[in-house]
């Protein structure tokens, strides 16, 4: 297989999507990437996170996680985001991350790459979904291959989800059903990856400095 890296880039509150996150590191890994795995910046206030206990543990014990930059976007062959649900959207920290790749964007550094994503939220139908599709539409503006995990595995069958791997935080901590859909998620992205990486002619789909390709 043709080598690959690929970033696990994530935001997390109080823990559910970092469990997601680390199923996903490991099954890249198992699939034979070079993975980082990245924690966008926390934006809330510690006021705000100083009063739900939970967050603050989580923010303690996630404090060796690496913070993601866009070096880890333009190192990777494969991005794997993943958020918790925001009224049927994308956290505003991921957001926020997001709307910093203008400049790698336009050199044309994000094209050419595999996108997938997963999620989490508080209810059964609680916006897994349209978060996953919101992600999708950055993915479109960014040149980006798309792959879902679609019901490409026995397990996608018992998680139920082909956008995205996803979990209902209110049933407790994520269970093995997801934890095995989230790195035959990882492990579908990057082998189509490798598989992109082992047809494509040498080229870095980067622009030039003026914005236009020769």
């Amino acid at each position: 297989m043709q080598p690959v890296n690929a970033a696990v880039v994530y935001y997390s509150a109080t823990g559910t999507v970092h469990a997601l996150a680390a199923a996903v590191a490991e099954g890249a890994e198992k699939a034979g990437a070079t993975v980082r795995l990245r924690k966008v910046a926390e934006t809330v206030p510690e006021s705000i996170i100083g009063g739900n206990p939970a967050w603050a543990a989580h923010v303690s014990a996630s404090a060796d996680v690496a913070g993601a930059t866009l070096d880890d976007l333009d190192w990777a062959d494969v991005v794997l985001f993943g958020t918790p649900t925001r009224f049927g959207n994308v956290s505003a920290q991921l957001k926020a991350f997001i709307d910093s790749t203008g400049p790698l964007w336009f050199s044309g550094g994000l094209a050419g790459k595999v996108y997938t994503a997963f999620t989490a939220s508080n209810t059964a139908h609680g916006g897994q979904e349209s978060t996953l599709l919101a992600l999708a539409n950055v993915f479109y503006h960014w040149g980006g291959i798309i792959v879902p995990p679609g019901y490409t595995d026995p397990i996608q069958f018992r998680s139920g989800n082909p956008y995205g791997t996803s979990h209902v935080t209110g049933d407790g901590p994520p269970g093995e059903v997801v934890l095995q859909a989230a790195r035959h998620q990882a492990r579908r992205a990057v082998e189509t990856a490798a598989a992109l990486k082992a047809g494509r002619l040498p080229e870095t789909g980067r622009l030039p400095e003026n914005g236009v390709r020769a």
